[in-house]
C-alpha cells in the first residue's frame, strides 16, 4: 500500500543521514523504524496486560509478599 509520509526539514536530514551511515535507502530505513516502534508498542501492551492479569489473579499473594 502507497502512502505519502510528509516530514519537517529536520527529519528528512536525520533520515537522510541514517540513511546513508547505514548505506541504506531512506524508505528502508523508514520502513524499519516503523517495525520497530509497531512492535515496541505491541510488546508494551502485551506486559501491561501480563501485569493487570497478574495483580487481578494474585491480589492476595501480592499483599503478602508486600507486607512479609
Amino acid at each position: 500500500m502507497a502512502m505519502t509520509l510528509r516530514l519537517t526539514d529536520e527529519e528528512t536530514a536525520a533520515l537522510r543521514a541514517q540513511a546513508e551511515a547505514e548505506k541504506r535507502s531512506m524508505q528502508d530505513v523508514a520502513r524499519q523504524a516503523i517495525r520497530d516502534y509497531t512492535a515496541k508498542q505491541s510488546h508494551q501492551a502485551r506486559v501491561a496486560d501480563a501485569i493487570a492479569f497478574v495483580m487481578e489473579h494474585h491480589e492476595g499473594a501480592l499483599r503478602e509478599l508486600r507486607d512479609l
